[in-house]
């Protein structure tokens, strides 16, 4: 077991590592009376091509089941998984995204038991014909449900319109057609594959014991064999976005919409991801922030309200940013981002607003250590990118001032953004007849 102590966040970190690959971490958290436990595996929605790596055969499945496995662990042949946590008093659940899959629990009391329940379960798939054909009616379901809600459909959309190859446009749960071909041989061959203990992490977070975390991962691991990593499989990308523009009807009060600018720029080391990361927020914070100049005026305007905002989404395999919200005209909303942009870059940044955007960028992720469960859920991500969630407070403190204005200038690019809009079903607007 290895201790780990962040002398300037004042936080302390365990770590085990086992003879099959996995990892185990415990965020120690003294006097927090919650607790978070989750078991996450590499493995999401745009991994749906890859190397097996036993046969070294190169393996194509349907979209979606990455999601569709998320749903079934929960299912046990002698009953549901949910039951055995309530007895014990927790909240668990769990979520795919684009490249991982975190079955989680949150708990005040009866951490122990809860947690031996986590590695159970996780541990024994339970698949049969019936239930996977039983499952597909439900996932339609939420497929459906999905399509008729206007930010998940402004979402994807404008991950549609940014990008022509990449899965991470294609719903995480798939489509309705794609899981159809879903079989109980397909949901084996990738639990198989992708969650195999050396693809998987645990973490913790909490006023627990690490080293009884760690004895109780060691007596009930049931796979201890070593597993080469998984070459993924992902389709080439060009630079250009797919199509500028995409709207659609569904039945909202006010227009919705999310602006994006595609990133080219991706395949860096762990170290370069993280100053791109940070200085692409820090970037946005100074341009569209809710203490910039920009944003008041459009606020006065009544073109946004309190509900505009941004991300960054930054991956080796993909990378873009969006902004967006709710406004009675989303097209000269475009426009004036489009014109600020450009007429910042001729000016030049304020090096007081960048002052300023660091100490937001800064307090924002600070503020996710007094949060078990963001806190948890961020490591997560971080680690799988190779990343440490505690060196960002270092870095934040080291980006300059001609970082960002540089990767401002090369990344907010009018040619590589396109805008997606949900109209609301009887609104009449010229771009659509």
């Amino acid at each position: 077991m290895e201790r780990i102590y962040d002398d300037v966040l004042h936080e302390e970190v365990y770590i085990n590592s086992y003879s099959n690959g996995l990892k185990a971490f415990v965020i120690k958290k003294k006097n927090f009376s919650k607790a978070f436990a989750g078991f996450a595996t590499k493995y999401g929605s745009v991994d749906s091509k890859f190397v097996h790596p036993k046969t070294k055969e190169v393996v194509e499945v349907p979209d979606g089941i990455a999601h569709f496995l998320e749903h079934k662990l929960f299912e046990e042949e002698e009953g549901n998984v949910f039951d055995r946590f309530a007895k014990f008093g927790a909240m668990a659940n769990a979520f795919t995204s684009f490249k991982e899959t975190v079955y989680y629990f949150i708990s005040t009391q009866n951490f122990y038991e809860n947690f031996e329940i986590l590695l159970d379960f996780v541990q024994n798939p339970y698949f049969t014909d019936q239930n996977v054909e039983k499952e597909k009616g439900i996932i339609g379901q939420e497929i459906r449900m999905y399509q008729d809600n206007p930010n998940w459909r402004v979402y994807f959309n404008l991950l549609n319109a940014l990008y022509v190859n990449n899965p991470v446009k294609i719903d995480i749960a798939g489509t309705l057609e794609s899981i159809q071909k879903i079989t109980k041989e397909d949901l084996y061959l990738c639990y198989n594959t992708f969650y195999h203990p050396s693809n998987m992490i645990i973490v913790v977070c909490g006023d627990v014991d690490p080293q009884k975390v760690f004895d109780t991962i060691e007596r009930m691991e049931k796979t201890k064999e070593y597993q080469s990593l998984i070459e993924r499989i992902y389709p080439d990308e060009p630079e250009e976005v797919n199509q500028k523009k995409i709207e659609a009807r569904l039945s909202v009060a006010v227009p919705i919409f999310y602006i994006g600018f595609k990133d080219n720029q991706n395949d860096f080391p762990p170290y370069e991801m993280i100053m791109k990361d940070i200085q692409t927020q820090i970037g946005a914070e100074m341009l569209f922030g809710k203490s910039t100049d920009f944003y008041e005026n459009l606020y006065k305007e009544g073109l946004i309200n309190q509900n505009f905002g941004f991300e960054y989404n930054c991956e080796p395999e993909y990378s873009f940013f969006m902004i967006g919200g709710e406004s009675k005209d989303p097209e000269e909303v475009y426009r004036r981002i489009i014109e600020h942009i450009e007429d910042v870059k001729k000016k030049g940044i304020d090096r007081a607003e960048f002052e300023r955007a660091k100490k937001v960028v800064l307090g924002s992720h600070l503020r996710k250590f007094d949060n078990p469960e963001k806190l948890s859920v961020e490591f997560i991500y971080s680690y799988f990118k190779g990343v440490n969630i505690f060196e960002y407070v270092k870095e934040i403190s080291s980006v300059s001032f001609e970082m960002c204005e540089k990767r401002l200038k090369e990344f907010f690019d009018e040619s590589k953004s396109c805008i997606s809009i949900v109209w609301p079903a009887g609104l009449r607007n010229k771009s659509m007849e």
